[in-house]
């Protein structure tokens, strides 16, 4: 996953709260940190993405492969 699929992800998901969820909201599963601060010390944005739906109960059909413009092809 990349940056900006992580961010469409999120902004898919969460709307007016997106903003709020990457930077607020402290995740265990990355150290403890938000979503914003663990992409920032390298933390690989999916990872940081399936700890905010852990965290967040996002089901797991919204989880894989959200972000992308064109889902992958199977």
């Amino acid at each position: 996953m990349r940056r900006s699929e992580f961010d469409r992800a999120v902004a898919d998901e969460f709307g007016a709260r997106a903003n709020a969820v990457v930077t607020d909201l402290f995740l265990s599963q990355v150290g403890g940190r938000t979503a914003a601060e663990a992409i920032a010390a390298g933390v690989e944005p999916r990872e940081v993405w399936l700890a905010l739906c852990d965290e967040l109960d996002v089901p797991a059909e919204r989880r894989y492969g959200v972000g992308r413009l064109e889902p992958r092809r199977r």
